[in-house]
Formats: structure tokens, C-alpha cells, sequence
């Protein structure tokens, strides 16, 4: 007489010697390996800061490429920036345009919603590729236009060929060039037209700016000079909050503006 053998149920889905993950392995797992994300999120996010620094850093070195271009093509005449709004000093009052010219590129950079092109910029023809006017860090908007991003992130200093302003016209009548900033990365809540003024260190408004240089590479931007090459600064103070026509808050940022005040006509051996 045979014997009944009783068995007891297998799970098909467990392979036998694996004993799966209890609930508490799993989520031992599951926290670890949130702590190794928390420790690389950091380190990704300067990878990318680094990397839009770099970039930037190259747009401005086409773009000063550029102006030489058009310096040598034109018997020394640097290209003109004479776009300009004039900004009411210690007032919230808005810019008013004071200069509409020739000039290496038209455009208030918070509403323009055209291409950069040959019709806006004197400086296209050396470099037909509009996203070098552009900061990789810039994630402002035009306005009433949340989808689009501006077309512009640089301004050209008022000391070259700027009627507005004491200017060179020429290249040759640069002492120092390498001294004498040309393209900066301009603040994008004050970015206006495409000059950048700096009022001199001999000035009754010495300790205002008038334009305000970026921040957002680290709290750092980029430049360059009449000579060619482009440096990132460092500033000691955050230029997040300044507002065009408004004094120094700190003497740390007012630090910062006596270095740039030193890269202008009239400073720095110009």
C-alpha cells in the first residue's frame, strides 16, 4: 500500500540557494544609495557650472575675435556702440534711449524677440552664429515670452567707440590693451542695451554702477580684453539685487567696482 507524500508548495519565482531581500535589506539598499546621490548632486552641478564657464568664456573669445576682424577691415575704426539708454543716477526712474546708431548690436535684450543677424550686429558677418552672443548660464526669459530665452547676454564697454562717452575710436589709440575690458557678461535682471557703461573712479558718482556685470558663473563673470584674450573674475560681493544707477552696498562691491573702474579709457595706463 502506497504512502501519500505531502509536499509543500514551492514559489516558481525563487530560485532555490537565492533567498530574496527581506523588506528591511531592501530598504537599507534604497537609503544608501540616496546618500551616494546626495553626495554626487553637488559635484554634477559644478561639473555643469564649470562646463557653462567654459563655454561663455569661448563666446566672448569669438566675439572679441570678431571686433578685431572688424577693426582690421575698417582702417582701425573699432565697431561702434552707439546703442545706448541713458540711466537716471540714484533714481528707480526706467532707462531713456540716448543713442541709436551704428553699433556692433542692436536690441534691448528683455524684449527683443528677433534673431541676432547681419541686420542687427556689425559684427555677424565675421561669425554667422547667433548663440555666441548668448551666456549657456543665462536662463532669462524675454518678456511675456516665458518659452524663449534671450538672444543676448553681453554688453561692449563705453570705452570703445561709444559717442556716448570718453572713448577710443581706434584701436591704435589704445595704450594698454591689455587693460581695457571690451565684452562683458552683463546681469540679466539689468541687461538693457548693449553698452556697458562704468562711471570713473574721478567721478562724483564714482561708487555708483552704472551697468551691472553677471554673477551667476559661481558668483563670478567673464571677460575680455582689447588685446584678445578673456579672464573670469571672481567678485567678493553677490551683484544679485543691484540695480542700474545704484551705489556700492558693501566695501566688497564696492572693491568690485574699482577693479572694473581700473579696465577703462583713463585708468590702467589708457
Amino acid at each position: 500500500m502506497k504512502t501519500a507524500v505531502h509536499r509543500q508548495p514551492t514559489n516558481p519565482c525563487r530560485r532555490p540557494g537565492h533567498p530574496a531581500f527581506t523588506l528591511i535589506e531592501l530598504l537599507v539598499v534604497i537609503a544608501i544609495i540616496g546618500i551616494l546621490a546626495a553626495m554626487l548632486l553637488p559635484a554634477l552641478s559644478q561639473a555643469k557650472s564649470r562646463a557653462q564657464t567654459i563655454v561663455c568664456l569661448n563666446n566672448l573669445k569669438q566675439l572679441q575675435l570678431c571686433w578685431h576682424m572688424y577693426t582690421h577691415d575698417n582702417d582701425d575704426v573699432i565697431p561702434p556702440n552707439n546703442f545706448v539708454y541713458q540711466v537716471p543716477m540714484g533714481s528707480t526712474n526706467a532707462p531713456t534711449l540716448g543713442e541709436d546708431e551704428m553699433t556692433w548690436c542692436r536690441g534691448l535684450a528683455p524684449l527683443d524677440t528677433n534673431l541676432i543677424n547681419a541686420s542687427t550686429s556689425l559684427l555677424f558677418i565675421y561669425n554667422q552664429n547667433a548663440a555666441i552672443y548668448h551666456c549657456p548660464a543665462d536662463q532669462s526669459t524675454i518678456s511675456g515670452h516665458p518659452d524663449m530665452l534671450r538672444k543676448r547676454s553681453y554688453n561692449m564697454s563705453n570705452s570703445a567707440n561709444c559717442a556716448a562717452d570718453n572713448h577710443f575710436r581706434k584701436y591704435s589709440e589704445i595704450k594698454v590693451s591689455t587693460a581695457l575690458f571690451v565684452f562683458i557678461d552683463t546681469a540679466e535682471n539689468d541687461i538693457w542695451d548693449s553698452t556697458f557703461g562704468v562711471i570713473p573712479s574721478d567721478s562724483f558718482w564714482a561708487e555708483y554702477w552704472l551697468d551691472i556685470p553677471a554673477d551667476r558663473h559661481q558668483r563670478g563673470c567673464n571677460i575680455t580684453f582689447a588685446d584678445g584674450h578673456a579672464e573670469h573674475w571672481k567678485w567678493r560681493a553677490s551683484k544679485n539685487g543691484l540695480s542700474l544707477g545704484e551705489p556700492a552696498y558693501s566695501d566688497d562691491d564696492l572693491q568690485d567696482l574699482w577693479r572694473i573702474q581700473q579696465c577703462i579709457k583713463g585708468a590702467g595706463g589708457n
